[in-house]
């Protein structure tokens, strides 16, 4: 699922669809649940786009296409075709009811209905046995919250097997996780399916003019007490080559400043989220692009990095970056000064600029002597500042590299 519009992101979402926003340097949020798919043995994926699509595309097509001789393991966008109608997706549920053709064609054993827009990774094959064991119709993906929390998400009552007996829409006052005080289940808005139930309810659903056509409002309430719906606890998802520091990592990046600290939790020494577990890659688009560098070491001239991540073909020269995230080719000249920031691909940071606390989306380039961060009335009337003092500057036209 990823025709999501994202405006909670925007300006980041203003060219692009938020599955496609560049995350961690090198990679782009939906590279995350297709690395888990994928890695999980699940290798026949249609990836559902509708707003703003082309770059995701694009990202699709030089970072995703497997298979070839298997017909079996493919990796393929579905734009929204108005098969059933003259709309686009109206909902979640409503988007794969447009594209029952493509389950009624494959024949599935199991249908994996997840998003394209949070930052996790996952062993979706646990998720499956725990589905199987249960002879379950439906299994949605869940994680314990603090109850003070749960009027942001789909909270479910569960009894003592996970066996869901009700389904709220960010209610007020949410009913408890069994033996845990003060917490309840939220859903991730993942979910396994029965394929024939999920093609029924979906056709029952599409004729209700009472319904949103959503997954969590509509169809997984109208199902309680029908078939069997369980949940499935992804605190207690394993992946092999992970520590106690990096169990369950999950972040939902649907606001600025949630996409900001998922960043920068890449920084510490010991991350919650580790990409460099070899047993557990994280797959993206590979381009053709040198190390990085960093060059000049001399007094008030130094090219380094502290604490931060530096992407490929990025060049440090002779300025400091610290407690960043930088994309690809970033450059950054002399005398200049990020801290607390992330720069995305081509970004161009000229001499004697600063920059701090901000987000800089591709392409921009940084005027020589620039100061962002420092001056929020004037950073307002150029740029987005959120709540926080977050500074976020909108992508910019494709330039010219500059080259040391």
């Amino acid at each position: 699922m990823a025709g999501g519009q994202g405006t909670r992101l925007h300006p980041l979402t203003r060219d692009r669809a938020k599955p496609a926003v560049p995350f961690g340097g090198k990679y782009r949020i939906i590279d995350f649940v297709l690395s888990n798919l994928i890695n999980s043995g699940i290798y026949a994926i249609y990836v559902l786009v509708q707003w703003r699509s082309q770059s995701l595309i694009e990202h699709l097509k030089d970072g995703w296409q497997v298979g070839g001789m298997l017909p079996d393991h493919f990796v393929i966008p579905v734009p929204a075709q108005m098969r059933m109608g003259e709309t686009w997706y109206q909902g979640t549920a409503d988007a794969i009811f447009q594209n029952l053709n493509l389950i009624d064609d494959t024949k599935p054993d199991l249908v994996a209905v997840f998003g394209a827009d949070h930052i996790y990774r996952m062993d979706m094959q646990q998720m499956i046995e725990f589905h199987n064991d249960r002879k379950a119709a439906i299994t949605v993906a869940t994680l314990p919250v603090p109850v003070e929390d749960a009027n942001q998400f789909g909270v479910l009552e569960v009894d003592s097997g996970m066996r869901v007996r009700g389904f709220e829409e960010k209610p007020a006052s949410p009913r408890g996780l069994p033996g845990a005080p003060g917490r309840c289940l939220a859903s991730m808005g993942n979910y396994l399916f029965d394929p024939q139930v999920l093609r029924e309810v979906l056709i029952e659903d599409s004729i209700r003019d009472s319904s949103r056509h959503d997954f969590g409002r509509d169809l997984i309430p109208a199902l309680i007490g029908r078939v069997p719906v369980y949940a499935y606890n992804f605190m207690t998802n394993r992946i092999r080559g992970d520590s106690e520091v990096n169990l369950s990592y999950w972040r939902d990046v649907g606001t600025l400043d949630a996409y900001y600290e998922a960043n920068m939790d890449l920084r510490d020494a010991r991350p919650q989220l580790n990409m460099y577990n070899p047993y557990w890659p994280l797959r993206t688009a590979n381009y053709a692009q040198p190390p990085a560098k960093l060059v000049f070491d001399e007094n008030g001239r130094r090219g380094q990095a502290l604490h931060s991540v530096i992407s490929e073909g990025c060049i440090v020269s002779g300025g400091t970056v610290r407690n960043s995230v930088l994309g690809r080719s970033v450059f950054v000249h002399s005398y200049s000064l990020v801290e607390d920031s992330v720069i995305m691909d081509y970004v161009e940071i000229g001499r004697h600029a600063k920059i701090r606390r901000a987000i800089v989306d591709k392409n921009v380039y940084i005027p020589e002597g620039e100061e962002i961060g420092y001056d929020l009335e004037r950073d307002r009337k150029r740029f987005f500042v959120t709540d926080s003092g977050l500074v976020v500057i909108p992508k910019g036209p494709k330039r010219e590299r500059m080259v040391l």
